[in-house]
């Protein structure tokens, strides 16, 4: 870049060009929301049939179209911002050494050259004379700084050695903005979109790769931004997020998506709007990876004809399974298992509406390791009684489905006691549980490493409601998920109104008054046929091996019509089970109506 064009431009003109990108990427994103949480909702709750099917499926598709175009204008102004930020910077660099070149009576050509003036002690009764020097960098050698420095010691005349030092700062400078402008310029060429109305999975690799581009070139600028605590505060993180402006949002948001969405305290909208971001690049690369791994295994043959083990005969027409197939089958599932967690919450995404349904709010998400998922049903920052769930042994982002599944069912059971209030139910996948019942959930370090997790979570829950009072929160957990809350109570604090357990195998104290609410908000189920509790509190009860089921633990054993450890959350056909009407109430702040058992002394006479 020469002298002139560094001169000419106005870095406020590329600020006001991706202040023009936020803004079409603001009304992308409302126009996708509006889509998926008024139009289809409605069309979910009012209409059937193959036209309404028909128009849902036209509608996904736009709303796709919206968010990529928000994610893709969101990146065009962060990386506009950026470039903004090093040529601005390069150019106030020119303007000081111009400034200076000028007060030491230096002119500066059209070139960058700078011409001095006479000066010095005379030689042979001469006033050394004035000259010119070419613009230059500053040299990074040492030779060659070296022999700089020797010329203009060397020299008759003090004002070669200004001249000297403002062509360099001259030629520093423009070297810079060259460079900005070498570095930016394919960054934002990339963000140019396919020519076609269809949003692919590579679409969204690619979506990835500019995001990465942006914030690798723009280190400089978003070094310069308020930085995240990292002390990973609730409250430090949205003290932080509210200091910054909103076009400094907006770059995170654009840039760093996952930090974000990660951060506990910050509003479910922003988490929200940052997660389905790295959702959507997620999904894209599980499908691609997905796909590439059937092509590279492609299905054997299923069936085999029968041989009888004992004759070594073949009866006509009867076949079984080959275990090549079983084999291949299973690895299938494996390839695909993260596929089908995330397929999950897109299927929770698109039952907005669905029975009055409220939108999800992903809170939370990550496909590191077993995979994380937070998806909340309804705005937990507004809602008036928040559920949160805590699955047990087993739970991956693969099957966090069934999480979703039964905080739904929650939602509705809750939502009908409200006597109309506001609802949150959230299914909270934050921790690496446990894989297998019997080679895993015996340890307790599941329960110790997730609680920290559980406990900041709650209290960025906290941090970021909106309300005028406080929410009603209960704490919903199922099979070692209850020795998570349990070890978060002991070693840290749970920031909730009542606790729920179902399924306990244990939760590490040994009394209800232990765990960290008001007395008598300790809330337990246990369902005939269910032998996990039994079997658990050999590793996870207190003392004694006493376990939430116990009637000298404490806890208010609430009746149970279902059975087994997974039918908690079961519906009849005129509704919710006992046990899941049970949690509805708890959750609703209706604890007095909850269904309990018979005090013991009196169970003998239930038949």
């Amino acid at each position: 870049m020469d002298l002139a064009a560094l001169k000419a431009l106005k870095p406020s003109e590329y600020q006001d060009a991706a202040d023009g990108y936020r803004a079409t990427s603001e009304m992308a994103g409302k126009a996708g929301e509006a889509l998926d949480n008024r139009i289809s909702a409605g069309i979910r709750n009012q209409l059937s049939g193959e036209t309404a099917k028909a128009a849902l499926r036209e509608l996904k598709e736009l709303s796709k179209d919206f968010h990529y175009a928000e994610a893709e204008c969101a990146l065009a102004g962060a990386a506009l911002d950026g470039f903004a930020f090093d040529m601005a910077a390069a150019k106030r660099k020119l303007e000081a050494a111009l400034e200076d070149a000028a007060a030491a009576g230096c002119t500066v050509g059209a070139d960058g050259s700078v011409s001095f003036p006479a000066g010095g002690k005379e030689v042979d009764g001469k006033v050394p004379e004035g000259g010119t020097v070419r613009v230059s960098t500053s040299p990074t050698d040492p030779t060659a700084a070296a022999l700089e420095c020797q010329a203009v010691h060397m020299h008759p005349n003090p004002n070669f050695g200004n001249a000297v030092g403002f062509a360099d700062r001259i030629g520093d400078a423009l070297k810079e903005a060259t460079e900005a402008d070498t570095k930016w310029a394919p960054k934002l060429r990339a963000l140019k979109a396919d020519d076609d109305l269809v949003v692919s999975d590579k679409d969204w690799i690619d979506v990835k790769s500019d995001t990465a581009g942006v914030r690798d070139a723009g280190k400089d600028y978003f070094d310069s931004l308020p930085q995240p605590p990292k002390n990973e505060s609730p409250k430090d993180n949205a003290a932080w997020w509210k200091g910054l402006t909103d076009e400094q949002r907006s770059d995170y948001l654009a840039v760093r998506p996952d930090a974000v969405g990660a951060l506990d305290g910050l509003p479910a909208t922003a988490r929200d709007q940052a997660n389905r971001t790295v959702l959507d690049e997620a999904h894209a690369k599980a499908r691609l990876d997905y796909d590439a791994w059937l092509k590279k295994h492609p299905e054997p043959e299923r069936f085999q004809p029968y041989i009888d083990p004992y004759t070594g005969s073949m009866p006509k027409g009867l076949s079984v399974e080959s275990q090549e197939w079983k084999d291949w089958e299973e690895a299938r599932k494996n390839a695909r298992k993260s596929l089908d967690g995330m397929d999950a919450i897109q299927t929770r995404f698109d039952a907005t509406g669905v029975n009055g349904l409220p939108e999800a709010y992903l809170l939370g998400f990550s496909t590191d390791g077993d995979g994380r998922a937070i998806i909340a049903n309804g705005n937990p920052d507004t809602a008036d009684h928040q559920a949160v769930y805590v699955p047990g042994t087993g739970s991956e982002l693969g099957n966090i489905g069934g999480g979703i599944d039964r905080m739904t069912k929650v939602w509705h059971a809750a939502s009908d006691e409200a006597d109309g209030k506001s609802v949150s139910t959230i299914t909270w996948l934050g921790y690496d549980a446990p894989d297998s019942v019997w080679k895993d959930a015996p340890f307790e370090h599941y329960a110790y490493d997730g609680a920290p997790a559980f406990d900041k979570f709650l209290d960025g829950l906290d941090t970021s409601h909106t309300g005028d009072t406080d929410p009603h929160r209960t704490v919903i957990a199922h099979s070692y998920g209850t020795t998570l809350v349990g070890a978060a109570a002991q070693k840290g604090h749970v920031s909730a109104d009542d606790l729920v357990f179902a399924g306990s195998p244990g939760v590490k104290v040994s009394d209800a008054d232990e765990l960290d609410v008001p007395k008598g908000h300790v809330w337990n189920e246990e369902a005939d046929g269910d032998v996990v509790p039994d079997i658990g509190r050999w590793g996870h009860g207190g003392d004694g091996f006493i376990i939430p089921s116990d009637p000298h633990f404490g806890a208010n054993q609430m009746t149970t019509d279902t059975e087994g450890h997974s039918g908690y959350w079961d519906e009849t056909s005129h509704g919710p089970s006992q046990s899941l009407k049970n949690q509805a109430l708890v959750v609703v702040g209706k604890g007095d109506d909850v269904a309990l058992k018979p005090p013991p002394n009196e169970w003998a006479h239930v038949k």
